[in-house]
């Protein structure tokens, strides 16, 4: 079993407290050696007694003491550095943390260090001014959440999701083909669709459009999103409640009822 030795882990704290303790009391013992030889053997014992506990019990507190803080300070750091790329409302990366993920997997694809294929969605709430002047800002909220929730639960491995607007949310699928990312989109607005929202016992169906785009060869995160914009707008436009989407090949256009065009 591999131990983990990463700064959050209670496993760098013990391995590097024995390990400092060790040294403490080698040093110890190897710097008083040079006075042994005059000493009786009483003398002899109680100095070695004395190189091995002082060290053990000064040195090795004072690594623990420094491990322990070192630790809390590296779980404090990784907790703000989560905060900060997530969004307060959704608990989705924030659009400067998913842009910045999606372009660093598109340098690793460039590399060839990863499958240089995959998918951008761009899913946009329709009628979602309608919502916060109809219902409140609160319930507003409340659909946003429930909308990133249900993206969330559509996705897989190490798919992301991201809000990038007010009410709209961008999904990146690394190393998927054009047909599994169509599917995954038509499959969020489907589910989108058939989720129950009713605040304050009062019915109010929500629905999203979605433009999507796969690419498969070198691309940026800016050609992405530029062209699954084109197709968000395409799908707004044609109704509302579909997913207009292009493949490297060919476009394909899936409305309400998840045909394919």
């Amino acid at each position: 079993m591999r131990i983990d030795l990463s700064p959050t882990s209670w496993g760098r704290v013990a391995l590097v407290t024995v390990a400092g303790t060790a040294f403490f009391i080698a040093a110890a013992f190897f710097v008083d050696s040079f006075n042994f030889a005059p000493l009786s053997p009483e003398a002899l014992l109680w100095a070695k007694l004395t190189d091995l506990f002082l060290p053990l019990i000064l040195g090795g507190s004072f690594l623990f003491f420094l491990m322990w803080k070192t630790r809390q300070l590296a779980i404090a750091q990784k907790e703000l550095s989560i905060i900060a790329a997530t969004d307060s409302l959704t608990a989705v990366f924030n659009r400067g943390a998913f842009s910045m993920l999606v372009e660093a997997y598109l340098d690793k694809a460039r590399s060839h260090a990863v499958a240089e294929a995959g998918a951008l969605l761009i899913v946009d709430a329709d009628h979602f001014k309608s919502i916060n002047d109809r219902l409140g800002h609160d319930c507003g909220d409340q659909a946003l959440k429930l909308i990133a929730s249900t993206i969330r639960s559509q996705l897989h491995g190490a798919d992301i999701v991201g809000r990038i607007g007010g009410e709209e949310f961008a999904v990146f699928l690394p190393g998927a083909d054009a047909t599994r990312s169509f599917l995954v989109a038509e499959s969020i607005r489907l589910r989108i669709r058939e989720a129950e929202f009713a605040p304050g016992g009062q019915p109010c169906p929500l629905s999203v459009s979605i433009g999507g785009v796969a690419f498969s060869g070198p691309t940026t995160y800016h050609h992405m999103f530029r062209v699954a914009d084109r197709h968000l707008y395409k799908a707004k436009s044609n109704g509302r409640d579909q997913v207009s989407f292009e493949s490297p090949r060919s476009r394909l256009s899936g409305e309400a009822a998840g045909t394919f065009h």
